[in-house]
Formats: C-alpha cells, sequence, structure tokens
C-alpha cells in the first residue's frame, strides 16, 4: 500500500497500480484526469499537481508517490475553478473537452509559477505537453493570457442564430464535471478487455483460453462461437467480422478474437494477454494498385479486391487536351493518417434482467439464470441507431429491447462512425448479466478504428492560352484496407470533388477503392475531397506558372458561377457564390504577402454538406415541454465537439425565445429519430432544420407540456454516380443531375518566411452560408486548418510490408504542437444556401479541404520545388505507395 495526500487528505492505495493515473481513477474515484494514451504521457490529459507542480500521472509510478501532495481538479479552490472555467468557456478554448481538464491544471501550474508575467510564447511551449485534435491551440492561449493577466471575459450564455456564446456543457467540460464514459461506474459493473490478432492474415487454428481463466478475478471469455447471431457488422456493408472464429482468418491487426470479462481493468487485460492463440500465417496483400488484379481474395470469406469504382464522363477529354495551350500530367500520392481523438474509444453496457431471473453469473440468486430482459448501451459513436441496430442484429433480439444513448464523446472526426468495442461490450453484458464497460487503450485504438485514405492520383489536365481549363482527366486508386466502412463512399467522394471549385467542360473520372491487408480506412473529415483537391490545386498552380499568372488569378479565372456545370454535370445554383466572395475576400492579404517578398501560397475548395449521391437522407427531432420547465431536445447527431448542441440550443432560442438554462439536449434511441451517421458536415444543416421544425409544430399546438413535437428534415433529391452511370448505359442519360443538395467553399493563404520556410501565418475565408455561432464557428475553423498544416507537412500513419502500422503511439504521428502553429485569421462569409435553413452551408471538414495545396504553393514559391507527395516534410510518414506501380 502506498500512503499520500490527496487533495488536502490522507489516502491509501494499493502499490500494484500500474502507474498514479490507474490508482485516481480506478481505487481513489478521481476522473478530472483524462486517461488519453496511458502509460506514454504523450497527451497531457492525465495531468495533476505533485508537489504545487505540473505532473504527468501515468508516467508517475507509485513508489515516486509515497508522502507526495497530489492535487486534482477536484482538490482546486472552487472559486479558481469556476474562474478557470469560464475563461476557457467564454473564450471558447475547448471542443470535444476530453483534453481540457489536463490543460487547465498545466495552465494553474504556470500562472502559480509565473503569474502575470506569463507570456503567450512561454504558455505554448509548455503547453506541448498537451495534445488536442479540436481547437488548434488559438483559443486555448487565449484562454490562458487572459487568466495569467486576470482579464477573465464573460462568458456568454448563447443566444438565438448568429450570436456567439459559449458551448452547451462548456464549463463542465473544462473543469472535468462532465462524465466520459470511462468516468462511468456502476453497481456490480465488470471489466472488459479485447484480445486481438497478432497477425494481419492469418487463418485461425486455435483459440485456448484456459490461461485467461485461471487468472484471479476473471469471469468469463467470450469467442465468435458466443455470438447468438449475425456475426458481421458495418455501415453500409455487413462484412466486418465481430470475431474471428477459429477456422476463420484475420484481414488486419485490429481483429479481434476473444473477448475477456473481468472484476477490474487491470485482470481483463492481464487476462486478454493470456489468450493462446496458434495460426498458419499467410503473406498479407498490402500493395492496392497490385491486389486489384490479384484473384485471390484479401479478405476471408469475400470476393474480389475491388471494393468500389466510381466514374464519370463529360464532353471528350482527349480532343480537349490535344487542342489545349498547356497542358499538365503529374501523379500526386496522399497518405494515411490517424484521427488521433484524444478519448480512446469506450462503451458501457448495462441490463435489466426480467422479473423472476438472475444474471448467468449470479448463481446464488433467486429464479432461474436467462439473457437480460433488455440492455442499455451508453455509445460515443457517431450514429446510435446503427450501433442498435447492429447490436440487436448481433443478439439475435428485437431493437426495441436494446437501448442506446450517446455520450457526448471526445473527439471523432469520423473515426467513431463505424463501431469499435460497442458491439463486444453488448455481448459481454448479454451473456453474463452484469454491467461490463470496456475501453480501448490508445495502442488498441489505433490498430482498430479506420483511418483517412490514401489515395494515388494520376492527373492529365489542359488549359487554353488565357488559363481558362479546358479537360481534366483523373485516375484514383485508394488503399480501403479489409472491410468496408464507407470506403466506397469515400472513393466516390473524392472523384466527385476531382475538379475542385471549378469550371472544367471535359471531364473523365475513375476512382477505385481497393481492399487490402492494411489499416482499415473510412471516413475522416475532408472525406475524399481533401485527397482530391490536394491534387487539383496542384494542377492549378502548375497550369497557372505556363500561363504566367498568379495562382490567385489562375482560380479566379475559373471559379464556379451559378448556372455553371461542375464535375459530374451538376448545375450550380446560387450557393456557389460563395465561393468568388472566399477568393475576394483573401485577396488583399494574398497581394500584400506577394508584394512584402513573402513566399505565398493559396488553395480553394469546395465541400458537400450531407450526404447526397442519392442517398434519402431524413433527420428528426423531438421537442418536449416537461413540468418541470424545462425543455428537451432530442435530436439524432452526435455532439463530438463540434458543437451540434449547442446549436440545436441556440435553434430553440431562436424560434421559441427560451432561455439557454431551460434548455437539455438529449441523443438516445427511444424515439425513431436517426439518420445514420454524424458525417458530411451535416449535423448543423440538417440538425437546425429539423430542429426548427419540432419548434414550429411545438408553436403551432401551444407548447403543451409532455407532447411530443416532432420535426424532420429531409434532402432526398439527390443523384449517385452508379445512377448517372446506369442511366447513361441505358441510353437515358441524366443530364444534369444533383449530386449535392449544399457545398461550403473555401479559399486559404499560406503565408511563409522567404528565407526560413516558417509558415508566418494563414489567412483563411470560409463560406458557411450562415454562422449560427460565429465563435464556435471560428474554433472550428482553426482547428481544421491545424488538421490540415499537420497533413501536409507531417502527419501520417503508414503500414510496413507485414500490414503492421509503424507508428503505434501519438507522438509518432507527428502532429503539429502549440508552439509551430502559426496565427491563424479567420474570415467568416455568409452567402446563404438557397432553400436551407437559415442558409446553413457547413464548416467541419471544409476547413482542411484547402491547406495541403496551399501549403505544397507556397513551399514552390520558397523553395522552387514542385511537391506530390504528403505529406512534404515528413517522409518517414509516407505511404509505401511510392513504390506502387
Amino acid at each position: 500500500m502506498v500512503e499520500f495526500n490527496l487533495n488536502g487528505e490522507a489516502v491509501t492505495a494499493r502499490d500494484d497500480h500500474p502507474h498514479l493515473l490507474a490508482a485516481l481513477r480506478e481505487e481513489l474515484g478521481i476522473v478530472s484526469a483524462k486517461d488519453g494514451c496511458s502509460p506514454s504521457g504523450q497527451c497531457g490529459c492525465c495531468t495533476v499537481l505533485m508537489g504545487g507542480k505540473a505532473r504527468i500521472s501515468c508516467q508517475t509510478p507509485m513508489d515516486k508517490v509515497a508522502g507526495a501532495d497530489i492535487v486534482t481538479l477536484e482538490g482546486i479552490d472552487g472559486a479558481e475553478v469556476e474562474r478557470m472555467a469560464e475563461a476557457f468557456a467564454a473564450c471558447g478554448a475547448l471542443q470535444c473537452g476530453f483534453c481540457t481538464p489536463g490543460i487547465v491544471v498545466r495552465t494553474k501550474a504556470l500562472i502559480d509559477k509565473n503569474g502575470a508575467e506569463l507570456t503567450r510564447d512561454q504558455a505554448s511551449r509548455h503547453l506541448g505537453a498537451h495534445l488536442c485534435r479540436c481547437t488548434g491551440y488559438i483559443k486555448i492561449l487565449d484562454a490562458v493570457e487572459a487568466l495569467a493577466q486576470g482579464d477573465v471575459p464573460v462568458a456568454v450564455r448563447p443566444g438565438g442564430i448568429g450570436a456567439s456564446g459559449t458551448k452547451y456543457e462548456g464549463r463542465e467540460l473544462s473543469v472535468g464535471r462532465r462524465d466520459f464514459i470511462d468516468d462511468m461506474t456502476v453497481t456490480g459493473m465488470l471489466h472488459g478487455a479485447l484480445r486481438l490478432t497478432d497477425h494481419a492474415r492469418a487463418d485461425v487454428l486455435s483459440i485456448d483460453p484456459s490461461a485467461a481463466l485461471a487468472l484471479p478475478g476473471v469471469r468469463a471469455v467470450f469467442g465468435a462461437d458466443s455470438i447468438p447471431a449475425a456475426r458481421r457488422v458495418g455501415i453500409i456493408h455487413k462484412d466486418w467480422p465481430v470475431m474471428i472464429p477459429v477456422g476463420g482468418r484475420t484481414a488486419y491487426l485490429g481483429d479481434v478474437l476473444a473477448v475477456v470479462v473481468a472484476d477490474s481493468r487491470q485482470a481483463a487485460r492481464a487476462a486478454a494477454e493470456l489468450v493462446a492463440v496458434e495460426y498458419d500465417v499467410h503473406e498479407p496483400m498490402v500493395d492496392p494498385v497490385r491486389v486489384i488484379h490479384q484473384a485471390e481474395p484479401a479478405v476471408w470469406e469475400l470476393d474480389g479486391n475491388v471494393l468500389s469504382t466510381s466514374t464519370y464522363a463529360r464532353g471528350d477529354v482527349d480532343a480537349a487536351l490535344a487542342a489545349s495551350a498547356h497542358t499538365i500530367t503529374e501523379t500526386f500520392q496522399t497518405q494515411r493518417v490517424e484521427h488521433a481523438f484524444l478519448e480512446p474509444e469506450s462503451t458501457l453496457a448495462v441490463p435489466t434482467m426480467a422479473a423472476g431471473t438472475h444474471a448467468p453469473l449470479d448463481a446464488d440468486a433467486p429464479g432461474q439464470a436467462d439473457v437480460p430482459a433488455s440492455l442499455h448501451v451508453y455509445s460515443g459513436g457517431q450514429g446510435i441507431w446503427d450501433d442498435r441496430n447492429d447490436i440487436a442484429a448481433m443478439l439475435g433480439v428485437e431493437v426495441d429491447r436494446i437501448t442506446t444513448e450517446l455520450v457526448s464523446n471526445g473527439g471523432a472526426f469520423g473515426g467513431k462512425e463505424d463501431m469499435s468495442n460497442q458491439a463486444h461490450t453488448a455481448l459481454a453484458a448479454w451473456l453474463t448479466g452484469r454491467p461490463v464497460k470496456i475501453t480501448l487503450s490508445r495502442e488498441e485504438s489505433l490498430l482498430m478504428h479506420p483511418k483517412r485514405h490514401p489515395i494515388r492520383m494520376e492527373y492529365a489536365a489542359g488549359c487554353d492560352a488565357d488559363g481558362a481549363l479546358t479537360a481534366v482527366r483523373v485516375r484514383m486508386i485508394g488503399d480501403s484496407g479489409p472491410y468496408a466502412s464507407v470506403g466506397m463512399k469515400v472513393l466516390e467522394r473524392a472523384a466527385g470533388h476531382a475538379t475542385g471549385p471549378y469550371v472544367v467542360p471535359n471531364v473523365d473520372v475513375e476512382a477505385i477503392a481497393a481492399r487490402t491487408n492494411n489499416a482499415v480506412c473510412g471516413a475522416f473529415r475532408g472525406f475524399g475531397a481533401n485527397q482530391a483537391q490536394f491534387a487539383m490545386e496542384g494542377v492549378i498552380d502548375r497550369l497557372a506558372e505556363q500561363v504566367g499568372i498568379s495562382g490567385w488569378e489562375m482560380r479566379s479565372r475559373n471559379v464556379v458561377t451559378p448556372g455553371v456545370t461542375w464535375g459530374p454535370g451538376q448545375v450550380l445554383d446560387d450557393g456557389c457564390l460563395g465561393a468568388r466572395a472566399c477568393l475576394d475576400a483573401v485577396r488583399p492579404a494574398y497581394d500584400a504577402a506577394v508584394a512584402a517578398g513573402n513566399a505565398v501560397g493559396m488553395g480553394l475548395g469546395l465541400k458537400n454538406s450531407g450526404l447526397g449521391n442519392g442517398f434519402k437522407e431524413v433527420a428528426k427531432a423531438v421537442l418536449r415541454f416537461r413540468d418541470d420547465g424545462m425543455v428537451e431536445v432530442r435530436h439524432c447527431w452526435t455532439e463530438m465537439g463540434q458543437g451540434v448542441h449547442t446549436v440545436v440550443q441556440q435553434v430553440v432560442i431562436e424560434e421559441l425565445g427560451l432561455d439557454a438554462e431551460r434548455i437539455r439536449v438529449l441523443v438516445d434511441s427511444s424515439r425513431e429519430l436517426g439518420a445514420g451517421q454524424t458525417t458530411g458536415s451535416r449535423g448543423t444543416l440538417m440538425g437546425a432544420g429539423s430542429v426548427k421544425a419540432a419548434c414550429e409544430a411545438a408553436r403551432a399546438d401551444g407548447c403543451k407540456v409532455g407532447v411530443d413535437y416532432e420535426g424532420e428534415y429531409r434532402v432526398d433529391w439527390t443523384n449517385s454516380l452508379g445512377e448517372i452511370a446506369a442511366a447513361k448505359e441505358a441510353g437515358a442519360a441524366i443530364e444534369n443531375p444533383i449530386i449535392h443538395s449544399t457545398f461550403g467553399y473555401a479559399a486559404q493563404v499560406v503565408v511563409m518566411d522567404g528565407e526560413t520556410g516558417e509558415i508566418e501565418r494563414v489567412i483563411a475565408a470560409h463560406d458557411v452560408g450562415r454562422a449560427v455561432n460565429p465563435m464556435l464557428c471560428e474554433g472550428q475553423i482553426e482547428g481544421a486548418v491545424h488538421m490540415g498544416l499537420g497533413y501536409a507537412l507531417s502527419e501520417g500513419f503508414p503500414c510496413d510490408e507485414s500490414g503492421f502500422p509503424v507508428n503505434t503511439t501519438l507522438r509518432s504521428l507527428d502532429i503539429i504542437r502549440p508552439k509551430d502553429m502559426p496565427p491563424v485569421e479567420v474570415i467568416l462569409v455568409e452567402s446563404p444556401q438557397p432553400d436551407s435553413p437559415y442558409g446553413i452551408k457547413g464548416v467541419g471538414e471544409i476547413g482542411l479541404v484547402p491547406t495541403a495545396g496551399a501549403v505544397a504553393a507556397a513551399i514552390r514559391a520558397q523553395t522552387g520545388e514542385w511537391h506530390t507527395e504528403l505529406p512534404i516534410h515528413n517522409v518517414a510518414n509516407r505511404e509505401r505507395a511510392t513504390a506502387w506501380t
């Protein structure tokens, strides 16, 4: 046992904890210190005070804690905690909030030491111990400065549409007072851990759990044979095995072989390592260019290695290129990228037993052992109705026996669309009849969830003597890994956005998604648009040089306008006026930087809002007035830091004039509201539309207590690329298909020191249609630019020849830290989308679409080199695909 002082009181903790963080969270009930990466100490989420100094608790062994004074946010003076919460909320210095409590503790240590002498530069260097994936650090440093100077702004509650205000639950999140799933406990709860495969492609000959079952505290080990019904899940195709059975074959390093259930997390993890597996190992199929031509399937029980092919063509590309005054052919390669959300995936499943029955593990309880009557699953996934449906199918029960409830997660960016451990947790709770929680380690998270697609893109393009584009031909191959996820949609989106926000009269595009044994790839902020537009922006800049005009001018001569035909054939409406508005907004900064002798690059991008491509999108919301004066608003979108709960709150304020304090926002499957995944920058657009409709229904009925007022917003008029191709094949071509209902636009200028190559600042003009909450909207853009700079310069998640990820820690991902993040000047452009609620477009993804192209152009201006492969600086994080042929 170890004795020390915790928050002013003497405590005793077991000495067998792997580190102080485990003792705090697992034994002493302290949850403000978050576990984002233990025991590597690379995220800073677990920061505490030890002897008055900031300390990473997952790097602090228990023998170093004896006799020490440990202080967490729970033990800091209440008035001081409120002041810090106020500052972070008022400055918009948080989004998902998972990293924020650790940053707040570090802030206290810095101010206690330096007081008003603390500079922004000092703070940025000391915050290098902390990773924030959401904010880009800019507003965090604003909050730290305000606290150091004793000039804390007043946190203003949000008002109606267009008003800046604090994030929903912002104060509570800032100081660790709102639980994430791993912070939650229930009576009788057990812990689960997963046994993952050791090989990317291997036949499983045997699984022996005997050593695991012999470990004290272990209650059960479940394999694929324990699954009552459906053994595969998936968002689009049900091709992802919950577990690989004996006699099956693994397809990547994230495949699960067994679930261990034990009394403690430590016991479950130790036991999972003891599950013995015998394999017959096969050579992984890891080269997507070769694998699409091979007859042998990369994935067990699935035919073919081509997941999807997306194509479209307009005009005569060959003739147009032949007649062009200038042409360019180039091959571009983007890399696989890890989301690096700070909260590892966590699920809690709580069963309810029917009267007269007891849980199978509780042999001494009265009644007959039976499966539960129902199951309540707390999920951080991006589509809780999809989670519910797949869990019910796996258990072989009706969906009304399963309730899923969102616990707003600690970041996602697309990486929590596919289920990770939800099915395993639900299965363990169902079979034991006891509550079970499973939280992935950082290493497991890196292995399991899908990444950003690496895509090889061959472009041929031309323009006339004045720079007007004449033709673009594109051939893409993307590595989707073994399971579908949404890979076919990512490549379809990349194909649709292949020509960027430009008028191109002749187009020929093909995009193939390949199945391999590398890490699964799926949704990630940008969803194919950023890969394609990195290439297209490179094409624009190369042609501009041939014509002898600036990058800004080249874009100006080709930018879309209302009535033109774009990409796959869609005629654009007045919503596209935002593209020109963004270009014009950055021109003064662009011209001034060039005149000052800086190395300057710019990028222009568009990104759809909504799924489009023929998908029938229906979003619903329910408004309910309670007896206590509160108003519950249920909607169907996952809050993951982007602020959709705040949007919903502001719509209710706008429509009904209610005070923000009266509004409670909920997401659970108790009502049938599901619109699929929170993806495609559509949460604000469709969430606002459905909640607005619910408010209108309530107002028309007098806002009665106890009534569910339902609202709906739908987009059901788009066409898919497959539908277009089929119609053309049948001789009934769809002349001007509608691929997407809405687009957002953005122009970014990267200003670089001409001598050192250091990025001095980024100017980001973004057309959001209508900024529901300008402060939070700015924060979204700043965070997206941060992510876009990392994408351009340093980040990557390559796999080796065995399909094993090269990077196994957060640090190795090479995410930009605070001291290296340049200032970002955000210009909000509001060019409304016709017929959308309040003119809203979307902002979640467009923020990083132009960034990589702008960075590459600035480097060209500084060094004279063209770059075709990402990341530009950190070669070690590039895809193996440089060798693809």
